[in-house]
Order: structure tokens, then C-alpha cells, then sequence
């Protein structure tokens, strides 16, 4: 049994690259029975490359494209955890799929825990030999005040079980 805000019939998580979304997204699925999609990784079993030599060899435009194409095919489905890529939300036409057909929760992190986790990340394109912090700086610039509209916003530098569960008793889900 599940009931939440207007009776959305999809969840997706939005937020930066390392600020949990696809294993909050996987628990919280498994939690109330619904099917999980990481778009990212979805995106790179579909085109049978990483997204990084995606970006390398095809680029970052013919990606946005794709993760355009893709979220708006899988928000038409529903009882879908959505974890989205963390660019995603600068596209208008997606910002609008995900306010029609789910309820978008945003996965807060400081800047300071997300670079601790991705110091040691070989797959990321956009901070790959770059100053992880000044890139996740300008990121944060562009992207927050869209992650901010999310319906629900839950700082996620705890226990990944408990910020499961703050969701699940925030939204009403019961498995």
C-alpha cells in the first residue's frame, strides 16, 4: 500500500553525482514494490558504453539528449523509483515530465561529504582531471535552485537506511 502527494504515480530522485541516489533509489524501491531505474546506468546498457567515453567520444550534447529521451519513456510508465542523472534537471522538458507524472525528491549533500565520496571516482566525465571541489561548486550553482523546487528535500549524509525510512514516513509509504 502506498498514497503520497497528489497521487504521483512515479518517484524520482534528483540531486548531485554522489548524493545517493541510486542506492536510496534501489532500497526505497525494494521497500514499497515498485520497479528502480538508474537513468545513467540505463543510458550505458542502451548504448553499450560508459558514460564518460559517452561524453568523450559522442558528447555531453548527444548524452543530454539521450537522458532527455530516456526519462521522458520511463515517466510514462508507473511505480517507478526514478534515480536521475544529476544534470537531468537543467532540461525544461524534463522538469516538466517529472512534475506531471512523479513526485521528485531532492538528496541533499554538502559539498564536503560529496567530495570525500567522489575523490576516488574513475566514471565521472565532468570532474575526470579536474578540482573536484570548484567543478561540484559551479555545479551546485547551476543546478540547486531546480533541485530545490523537488517536492520533498531530504539531506542524505546519514544512514541510508534511515534516510529510507524519513521517506517512506514523510510520503506515507507503507510496504
Amino acid at each position: 500500500m502506498y498514497s503520497f502527494a497528489n497521487n504521483k504515480i512515479n518517484l524520482t530522485l534528483c540531486g548531485m553525482m554522489g548524493s545517493g541516489k541510486s542506492i536510496v533509489g534501489k532500497l526505497l524501491a525494494r521497500k514499497i514494490n515498485f520497479n528502480f531505474i538508474d537513468t545513467d546506468k540505463f543510458i550505458e546498457k542502451k548504448i553499450g558504453k560508459p558514460i564518460n567515453k559517452i561524453f568523450s567520444e559522442d558528447g555531453e550534447r548527444y548524452f543530454r539528449e539521450l537522458e532527455e529521451k530516456t526519462i521522458i519513456d520511463i515517466l510514462q510508465k508507473k511505480k517507478y523509483v526514478i534515480s536521475l542523472g544529476g544534470g537531468a534537471i537543467l532540461n525544461k522538458r524534463i522538469r516538466n515530465v517529472i512534475k506531471n507524472n512523479s513526485y521528485n525528491i531532492y538528496l541533499k549533500v554538502s559539498i564536503d561529504i560529496l567530495t570525500k565520496r567522489l575523490e576516488n571516482s574513475k566514471n565521472r566525465p565532468l570532474i575526470k582531471n579536474k578540482d573536484i571541489n570548484k567543478v561540484l561548486m559551479d555545479l551546485i550553482k547551476k543546478r540547486e535552485k531546480f533541485y530545490k523546487k523537488s517536492e520533498l528535500i531530504i539531506k542524505n549524509e546519514t544512514n541510508i537506511n534511515d534516510i529510507v525510512e524519513n521517506i517512506c514516513n514523510t510520503l506515507k509509504l507503507y510496504d
